[in-house]
């Protein structure tokens, strides 16, 4: 991604609004305040850098357990398989980071649902129509990571 394929509305929506998004019924309304122009246009830049993917969300970061239960996961897929796995768990809509890593667990995802039974549920579901083992790997301690980070355009 270069300088010359963002708008200075796209610049502004990645960089200043990672922390403190606006609590407000029309949050993007009050964004699109800040940039000058209208909500419509706030949203359809989203969208477009969503399409473009160079953003796959815009939503809350809940600390863990606070609302609903949640659990990293691991999966050991042949190569083979991989990516029709990959695609079949990250179509559970509980699934989210679903990312493949160099290592003999190669399949990674968070599970986030409204109870521990169902955390356990989709795991399971997984499990038995993969036909492979789901490492289940709960938190135990919580740190707290700023994933906010100031970007630099050239």
């Amino acid at each position: 991604m270069t300088e010359a394929t963002l708008s200075d509305y796209e610049k502004r929506l990645l960089d200043d609004f990672q922390k403190e998004f606006p609590l407000h019924p029309r949050p993007f309304a009050v964004i699109a305040e800040r940039l000058g122009v209208d909500e419509d246009t706030v949203l359809d830049l989203l969208c477009e850098l969503q399409e473009r993917g160079l953003i796959s969300r815009v939503g809350a970061v809940v600390e863990p357990h606070r609302v609903g239960y949640s659990t990293l996961a691991a999966m050991r897929v042949p190569q083979e398989m991989l990516e029709a796995v990959g695609r079949f768990v990250a179509s559970h809509p509980e699934v989210n980071h679903c990312y493949e890593r160099e290592h003999g667990l190669n399949l990674w995802f968070v599970v986030a649902a409204s109870s521990r039974r169902k955390v356990a549920e989709v795991l399971a579901d997984i499990e038995y129509r993969t036909g492979l083992p789901v490492l289940d790997l709960p938190l135990e301690e919580a740190f707290r990571l700023d994933l906010g980070f100031p970007l630099t355009w050239e």
